[in-house]
């Protein structure tokens, strides 16, 4: 059985953003931010299985979901962190809080740590590896490419019928069942007027960025934090293709755990990128075995 969630929508820097909401007003809160191309209800089946007394928050991002778009040619990261910031300062001004985060939102999470420990109890990264470091002369071939980006801007993709968008999503995670690919379909796309079903993220999102991946930077983040830490990382996980080489890639993602002062990392087992929907229970313990 499906645990219900609601709805609220807040205005977040000037942004309509959609918060979603399960579990009793006043229970402990638990806050997570999805990852790239992805939305809040995304964490329904990890949700399902918590087996404590949670109030789980969970925000669409700007330009994801249900919430609103800002209308511009780019996204800039530190805007997420500015966002959850925000989030946090309405819901939970005076503590500490847990935070997880998948992928997109584990990266931003994990920054956040660093940059607002006092405001972060103890983390959950799912799959924020980061990106491959950049160098200084990939520049001017980066901002030739956000450039030329801008002149033929990206676009969505329309499917006939949300079963259609349901089947797309199984084709890029094979573990996804008939029933969970179904719900997420209802959640991921909407109608247009045209009658289509349209992915609910802005087309802009797959724009490159013009900006590099400076790690030490982000690592200096990670060094800052000082909250305890829980790594999950799947066993069967695609991030590699934004990491490198495999073999440099696992040196390299060992080499950044090591700036995490007190971390438990944890491999889930027969799960790919999007591990809470492979493995919802197995997570949902692992997440409750580390808040107790």
């Amino acid at each position: 059985m499906l645990t219900p969630s609601r709805s609220e929508f807040l205005t977040i820097r000037g942004l309509r953003t959609h918060v979603r909401h399960w579990g009793r007003e006043g229970a402990p809160k638990l806050f997570m931010v999805h990852g790239w191309m992805d939305v809040s209800a995304s964490f329904q089946f990890v949700v399902d299985c918590l087996q404590g007394d949670w109030h789980v928050i969970a925000p669409d991002w700007r330009g994801f979901g249900l919430s609103e778009r800002p209308n511009t040619d780019t996204y800039w990261f530190p805007d997420y962190l500015a966002d959850l910031d925000a989030i946090l300062r309405h819901y939970a001004p005076d503590q500490a809080v847990n935070l997880l985060g998948h992928s997109m939102g584990g990266n931003v999470a994990t920054l956040y740590a660093g940059a607002r420990p006092q405001r972060v109890g103890k983390l959950i990264n799912l799959e924020g590896f980061g990106m491959r470091a950049s160098k200084a002369e990939q520049a001017p071939g980066r901002y030739a490419k956000w450039l030329d980006e801008l002149q033929d801007p990206p676009r969505m993709y329309a499917y006939a019928s949300v079963e259609q968008v349901a089947a797309r999503l199984q084709k890029t995670n094979p573990r996804l069942s008939d029933e969970r690919a179904a719900f997420l379909a209802q959640h991921w796309s909407a109608q247009n007027a045209d009658g289509k079903w349209e992915i609910l993220g802005d087309p802009v999102h797959k724009q490159a960025s013009p900006l590099l991946y400076h790690v030490e930077e982000v690592m200096a983040c990670w060094q800052a934090i000082t909250a305890p830490v829980l790594w999950v990382e799947a066993d069967d996980t695609n991030m590699w293709q934004w990491m490198g080489p495999k073999p440099e890639a696992r040196i390299e993602l060992t080499r950044r755990l090591g700036f995490l002062a007190d971390v438990q990392t944890r491999m889930m087992v027969n799960a790919g990128h999007m591990l809470h929907h492979d493995q919802p229970a197995a997570l949902a313990r692992m997440i409750e075995e580390f808040l107790a």
